[in-house]
């Protein structure tokens, strides 16, 4: 019995050690490198997408950009890594992207076994349906025995089959996994209709010439919350990312924009002075500068600024990502 009792404690003592070895120091690698590598979708209009220039545009990019900001105080220091569903994980796991900012859903499954933690929400999302207005389709609960395009591992494939045996109803996947592949199958009718993300619905139509051929339904079948995702353990980058975010939604909730912010140096507001630095060492707990949310509105803008520039476009309107003060769901703990 002692040795048995001497083993277990030998063996908490390992776990413990293990669960205490130090992780990866992102941030340390971040400033060394001078640049943030940050993963984003391939093509998704108002979220990522390239530029006649080759520059990265969207809600996502400009989520990068602010962490890029607060760090290196530069929007412009990083480098956009184009991942694809089947390897977004494996190359924020592996270390050959910095950040992962892709349009992926927030889940228990994610984070409990991928070593994967969500530092933000930046978009409120839901799977929706998507057909051709000469279907005469407008509610899916007519997509009865109708061929679906989807793509495989991912929440919206599991979405879809929850949905349809909660209803009764049977469909035909047609499944495809390059987004690109999916969505000129869905423009040449092999399936009936195309299930995925509202956001990457709308981001879809707006990048088509015949756009209003295109009828999203009404139904929204799931919670899908958007945002960034990094490593678990390296919690000082996660804060870092976090907090990005969340000045965004601060300076929106205070009026702050890229514009007028220099008319806030002096404002009394405490809250004001602590989001630009002028009082508390908030920005050195990080590890970074005191002026690090500075450096985002400056340059990135509030959150509001991002979604004027890059969703209001394909027309998504705010709805629940409105500021909490809107009805939205857009909520920023204190800065304090």
């Amino acid at each position: 019995m002692r040795r048995l009792l001497l083993g277990f404690c030998l063996g908490l003592a390992a776990l413990g050690q293990a669960e205490a070895q130090p992780s990866a120091d992102t941030l340390a690698t971040i400033k060394a490198r001078g640049q943030l590598i940050c993963g984003v979708s391939v093509n998704a209009i108002g979220f990522a997408v390239p530029d006649a220039r080759g520059t990265f545009r969207g809600l996502d990019v400009d989520a990068c950009r602010a962490v890029a900001a607060a760090i290196l105080g530069d929007a412009g220091k990083v480098r956009f890594v184009p991942t694809t569903t089947q390897v977004r994980f494996t190359a924020l796991q592996s270390g050959e992207v910095d950040l992962l900012v892709r349009n992926t859903t927030w889940s228990l499954g994610r984070e409990a076994q991928l070593g994967l933690a969500f530092a933000s929400i930046n978009f409120y999302d839901g799977q929706g349906f998507m057909v051709r207005k000469s279907s005469n389709v407008t509610s899916a609960r007519q997509l009865d025995g109708a061929t679906i395009c989807v793509q495989p591992g991912t929440t919206t494939e599991l979405n879809l089959a929850d949905y349809f045996r909660s209803h009764g109803m049977r469909f035909t996947p047609v499944i495809i996994e390059q987004v690109e592949e999916i969505r000129a199958a869905f423009v040449s009718g092999r399936c009936d209709a195309y299930t995925n993300d509202a956001s990457s619905l709308a981001s879809f139509r707006a990048g088509q010439g015949n756009g209003d051929d295109f009828l999203m339904l009404p139904e929204i079948i799931s919670k899908e919350p958007l945002g960034a995702v990094v490593r678990k353990g390296d919690w000082r980058f996660f804060d870092i990312v976090r907090w990005s975010h969340f000045a965004m939604v601060t300076a929106e909730e205070l009026g702050i924009t890229s514009q007028n912010i220099d008319s806030f140096a002096n404002n009394p507001n405490p809250d004001v002075q602590r989001l630009l630095g002028r009082s508390g060492d908030f920005g050195r707990a990080m590890g970074i500068e005191n002026d690090w949310a500075v450096k985002i509105i400056r340059q990135v803008g509030n959150l509001a600024e991002a979604w004027e520039r890059n969703i209001t476009p394909i027309g998504i309107p705010r709805g629940i990502n409105a500021l909490w003060t809107q009805g939205g769901l857009q909520y920023a703990p204190p800065i304090r």
